[in-house]
């Protein structure tokens, strides 16, 4: 394997403008709001206008250049503008840009790439269907798909979930924030606990946390709820937090579901795509979902698509039971092509696993050196911090983080925050991070650590 630097602007920031947002982002800024809907957010906590990006770097209209761990919000896999990816992009473009669900060459080599990428003794019994461009189309149809196979209406859902912003995905997600100004969502959805090792509540070492509250959903005739047509869990959880639960609970949750004619969907969208290093995370574990959905990172570069990957025995609906105008773009499918062949090429599943578990270690280090890093998680290259303010009781402490976040991206590195209380830094960098990078990432991380101690200290003294 190559060292992968050829595929990025460079190797760590450089802030160039005296100010971050420099002059020329603040005015494209100003005109944005002014021309823009309200609804925009990034730019609100990571305000530059883009000018270019290439691998793990963005560089703004000032010139400053960041490191990227934010990743379009884990869509970015193979990094942004990849040379490799691009070659495929263009020569479709110059034969076929829309083709609806007519069959190409194209699109069947896709669906016969990720069939292939399962696992051996269970891919022939799985076929793809392409959805919309995004991500809450794939949930959207998983959510019908079960429904019109089982007769049945209800969904269970879990706590810290997301799953997207149309009228069904934002039903079954479970921050409130999203929903608060609406009256009426998809109805019949329930929220189980979803498994949270670091704040377990389970006294009962025997026991996995959740999975006795979600069995009495199912099996208790006076739970209050009816038997749904299928459960829905992120296998990973990621605005949750980048959680990795329990040892065990994803095969619980499917043999309760399974032996009670329940279907299974795993939103494998943020941890798809080799972002786990394994093609799916569900193949981290001996859980064989009935339903995947699948989007954001099988762009490879940012290219919009989405689908499922589902059971033939699960297969109820007819033609034209679920379209969309631009699902299964023939320029996004050649990008996913790409990507697959770039990964192969360059041995992307193995990188992934090494520099996860290096930037995992590095962080670990700074949970050592620091009162507020409660706890390091994830797995490949889908890692959360979680900050509190005293690691005996774990209370969140989303103010640090804020303040934290803000010294990074003065100094040049970006990355989302979520988790159930807004208090966990979300990694989610391009699989083609190279070492440097992440030394460089951790050099922004620990210099605006100290700054906010420092800020802290003074505060408390004060």
């Amino acid at each position: 394997m190559n060292s992968l630097k050829e595929y990025h602007l460079s190797e760590t920031s450089k802030i160039v403008s005296s100010s971050v947002p420099g002059e020329k982002s603040k005015l494209l800024l100003d005109l944005q709001k002014d021309i823009e809907g309200s609804v925009v957010s990034y730019p609100r906590s990571m305000p530059i206008a883009i000018k270019r990006a290439k691998g793990s770097i963005i560089e703004d209209v000032d010139g400053n250049q960041f490191i990227d761990f934010f990743g379009g919000c884990g869509v970015l896999n193979v990094g942004h503008s990849n040379d490799f990816v691009l070659e495929y992009v263009k020569k479709q473009q110059s034969e076929l840009i829309h083709a609806l669900d007519f069959p190409t060459e194209n699109k069947l080599l896709l669906i016969q790439k990720i069939i292939n990428h399962l696992p051996k003794s269970i891919r022939e019994e799985y076929k793809v269907s392409f959805g919309g461009p995004t991500g809450s189309d794939a949930v959207e149809a998983a959510i019908k798909l079960a429904k019109i196979k089982t007769g049945r209406d209800g969904i269970i859902a879990f706590t810290g979930g997301y799953h997207g912003m149309t009228s069904g995905a934002l039903a079954v997600t479970s921050d409130t924030f999203f929903r608060n100004n609406l009256t009426s969502l998809m109805p019949n959805v329930h929220f189980a606990p979803y498994n949270y090792p670091y704040r377990s509540t389970s006294n009962n070492n025997n026991e996995i946390d959740g999975i006795a509250y979600f069995k009495n959903i199912l099996t208790n005739g006076h739970s209050g709820i009816s038997k749904p047509a299928a459960i829905l869990i992120e296998p990973i959880q990621g605005e949750g937090g980048n959680i990795v639960p329990e040892d065990g609970y994803l095969e619980e949750l499917v043999r309760i579901a399974h032996e009670n004619d329940v279907l299974v969907i795993f939103d494998e969208i943020q941890s798809g795509f080799f972002r786990t290093g394994s093609f799916l995370e569900f193949m981290n574990t001996s859980a064989v979902p009935d339903i995947i959905t699948f989007s954001k990172g099988f762009g490879g570069i940012g290219f919009p698509i989405s689908g499922l990957i589902y059971k033939k025995e699960v297969e109820a609906w007819g033609p034209a039971a679920h379209i969309g105008t631009f699902r299964g773009n023939q320029v996004s499918i050649a990008a996913a092509r790409g990507a697959f062949d770039f990964i192969e090429a360059n041995n992307i599943e193995e990188h992934t696993i090494l520099i996860g578990s290096y930037l995992l270690e590095k962080l670990q280090e700074l949970e050592s050196e620091n009162p507020f890093i409660g706890e390091v998680r994830g797995r490949g290259m889908m890692i959360g911090v979680e900050f509190v303010k005293d690691k005996k009781n774990k209370e969140p402490f989303p103010e640090f983080v804020k303040k934290f976040r803000s010294q990074c991206f003065q100094r040049g590195l970006l990355f989302e925050v979520g988790g159930h209380y807004n208090n966990v830094l979300r990694l989610v960098p391009p699989l083609v991070t190279t070492y440097n990078i992440v030394d460089a990432a951790i050099a922004i991380m620990k210099e605006a650590i100290a700054v906010c101690m420092e800020e802290y200290l003074e505060s408390a003294l004060a």
